[in-house]
């Protein structure tokens, strides 16, 4: 019998950017953009998908720092993208893995290729299935056909994540530009789930 460790992870920020400016070099303060949201979105789904191996994550970094979860200066303070792909996200805790069989087209950047769609899933105590998609294409929507076996629902919902650009961001005394908003391309019927993802989205749905 192989005994499995138990893994505690910290999500060591993500990525790497110079500093911003005129800011000290040993706190790291960078900004956060719909790029950052993106990385979040792709490692929240690789924990979930070895949650039996990972029984606990957390972010490094919070305030003012790498893929900081929130920025602030004096009295103001801006949610970053990263910010709004945990809260999305926040509906998979406590909650049980679903196994997903997900084939898509590549996104293709000079030698390196990624699959273009990341997938987890997840059932609740009230019996409601959250699937969570990242395209992460940046300039062409997926389309997804999906059997959802072992469910009799016939309702979908969602929210979305996403920008006119990757580098979009939230700044002070600015409109926020990243930010969560309602998802309507997502169709159940017959127990086929049928969603139209936008290029650089990151979109969480609940079945129920």
């Amino acid at each position: 019998m192989h005994k499995r460790k138990l893994a505690l992870l910290s999500m060591s920020g993500g990525n790497w950017f110079d500093i911003e400016p005129e800011t000290n070099p040993g706190f790291l303060y960078q900004q956060n953009t719909l790029r950052d949201a993106m990385v979040a979105a792709v490692n929240l789904n690789i924990f979930h998908k070895h949650c039996d191996r990972v029984k606990m994550a957390n972010i490094a970094q919070i305030v003012n720092v790498l893929q900081a979860m929130i920025l602030k200066r004096e009295s103001e303070i801006v949610l970053t993208p990263t910010y709004y792909v945990f809260k999305m996200y926040s509906v998979h805790q406590d909650a049980v893995l679903l196994p997903v069989d997900l084939q898509s087209e590549s996104y293709t950047n000079g030698a390196d290729s990624i699959p273009a769609l990341n997938v987890s899933a997840s059932k609740d105590q009230e019996g409601r299935i959250h699937v969570s998609l990242a395209n992460l294409h940046p300039m062409k929507a997926q389309n997804l056909r999906c059997e959802l076996k072992g469910t009799t629902s016939s309702k979908v919902t969602g929210e979305i994540i996403t920008a006119a650009i990757m580098d979009a961001y939230n700044d002070f005394g600015k409109p926020e530009a990243v930010n969560i908003k309602p998802f309507a391309s997502a169709q159940l019927r017959n127990g086929i789930l049928t969603v139209s993802l936008p290029a650089k989205s990151v979109v969480t749905l609940e079945v129920n």
